[in-house]
This record gives structure tokens, sequence and C-alpha cells, in this order.
């Protein structure tokens, strides 16, 4: 096997191992809503979460996700040649419906040709085993891959912010899911109101107790008609910078596991919705600060792994 030395186990590089070629994600909006907005767990969403459901608003334009799905394909083949793609379920709690009105959401878009995987993005409060094993009947043949929004392991942090889940909800969600042959990535935040670096090397370290098969780590950022637009408005909110930001991502990649396939490094808002902050648009430049950080940090030195 070639030696391969790295700072962390990028996606790209997970998936070229995996299917010997570039393969891109295909963003996808099903319509689908959250028990934190329809009143089932609260109202209004996350205060960070905008009309969108932190997905791309595709839906508005092109409400049938087969169609969605064949013009993301379309539209990769000609950017990036990709070939095989992964049909992402991105907007919302995608598996916060009817079993089988999920089932037929989730068929719509499997069986198209050069589709060789799955991701499916929801809340660890929308699960069941009957969903689960759904999801799983997908896996002889596609790779699937449940994502989960964990955020941060701070309860009072998860209250602030209007989660509708505590970190041992979260915790009961991830184990019914560890126990089926899905590939599991979270989602953490770093800059969430009120939180320090102790905030973020908790969840780092929990993050790497737990050792999902993934991670995105995602830079708060502030959206138009959004709580949190008002926290910032009202002078109650103050971003991160991007240095601060640099640092805290190096400081939480530092301990997680270096076989953890890290999928995000930074946050990816719409630029005719974003607020602030703006260094949150140069997300090329970010990453780099990020990559470059890591290279001068003398602890990586013995965290070389090989794939």
């Amino acid at each position: 096997m070639k030696r391969c030395f790295m700072k962390y186990y990028s996606f790209n590089r997970f998936l070229k191992a995996k299917f010997g070629e570039r393969v891109q994600k295909i963003t996808l909006d099903a319509g689908l809503g959250c028990p934190n907005r329809d009143g089932t767990k609260g109202y209004g969403g996350c205060i960070y979460c905008d009309e969108y459901g932190s997905g791309s608003g595709a839906r508005e334009k092109v409400p049938d996700l087969k169609s969605q799905a064949l013009a993301g394909m379309n539209y990769m083949r000609k950017r990036y040649h990709a070939r095989k793609f992964i049909a992402y379920f991105q907007s919302f709690s995608n598996t916060y419906g009817p079993l089988e009105t999920l089932r037929s959401l989730y068929e719509d878009v499997v069986h198209l040709p050069d589709v060789v995987g799955l991701a499916v993005g929801t809340r660890p409060d929308c699960l069941s085993g009957e969903i689960l094993e759904l999801l799983s009947s997908y896996t002889p043949r596609l790779m699937v891959w449940l994502e989960l929004g964990l955020q941060t392991v701070n309860n009072k942090t998860l209250s602030f912010i209007n989660r509708g889940h505590t970190f041992e909800e979260f915790l009961d969600g991830y184990r019914l899911s560890a126990r089926y042959p899905l590939l599991i990535c979270l989602h953490v935040i770093i800059g969430l109101p009120g939180e320090n670096r102790n905030d973020i090397i908790n969840t780092a370290r929990e993050v790497a107790r737990i050792k999902p098969d993934g991670l995105k780590i995602h830079s708060l950022y502030i959206s138009k008609g959004t709580p949190l637009e008002k926290l910032y408005l009202n002078k109650e909110y103050t971003p991160l910078s991007q240095a601060e930001f640099v640092e805290l991502a190096s400081l939480f990649l530092e301990m997680i596991p270096p076989d953890t396939v890290i999928q995000r490094l930074t946050g990816d808002p719409r630029p005719q919705e974003l607020i602030a902050p703006d260094w949150t648009l140069e997300k090329q430049k970010t990453v780099s600060l990020i990559q470059n950080k890591l290279e001068n940090q003398n602890s990586w030195q013995g965290k070389k792994y090989q794939r």
C-alpha cells in the first residue's frame, strides 16, 4: 500500500480510496420539516438556522427531487468532470416523517445511474429502528452516511441556541444508529454564543471518545432573518475572527483520531443571506490557514498515519 502522510483524513481522499476517482455530493431539498420548528420540540428552529433549514433552498426552484438530483449531477459533471455521485439530503431533518414517505423520497434518487452513495442529514432525536433499518437496506450497494447534528456537548449552550435536545439525548440517538451498518458523521459548530476554548476542548474530547466515522466542523455565521441576527444587531453576540476560528478548529482537529474522515472544515453561507462575518465567504483561504496551522504545530509530527 502506498504510504501517504497527511494532517487529517480528508473526505476527498477517503472517496478516492474507496471508489478510485473523484466523487461529488449532490445537495437535495426534500421539503421535510423539523420537530424544532413545528412545535413538537419547539418553534423557530435553532437560532442560527435560516428559512432554508441550513440547506440550498433548491425545492423552491425545482420541487421534484429526481430533477434536483439530475440537474446537480449534470452541473458537477461539467464543473469537476465527476462520474460518480452521493445523493445528499441536506435541508432540515431528513428522517423526520412517516416511514413510507421517507422511503419514497430516498427511492427517487438512490437508483439513478452513477449514484454510489446516500447521505442523510438529520437530528439525533429524529431516529427510530425502522428508519435506520430502511437506510441500512441500501448499504449492500451504496455507501450510506448518516449525518447527525451535535453542535456542542454543553447543555447550557444547547438550550440557549434552542437546539431542542440535550447532549444525553444526542448520545441516545448516536448509540442507536451505531448498531446499524451505517457510516456516521457528526456536525459541530465552533463559535457558538457563550462558548470558550474549554467548551471547544470538551466537545472535541467527547467526539474523540465516541469515535464517529466522520466529522464536519462548521464556523458559526449569521444569516438574515434568524434569531442570531437579532443578537448580533443588539451587540449581544460577536462572531469569531478568522484567526480565532483557525486557532480553535486546529485545536479541535488535533484531538480527533487521525482515521476520522473530515468532511468539512468551515461554514458555507449563502452570500446573499450572510450578515456577518465576511471572512466566512473565504472558504478556501480559511481551509488553507487551518492546514498551515496544523503543519506548523509540532504535535502533528507524531500523528502521521498510513492510508
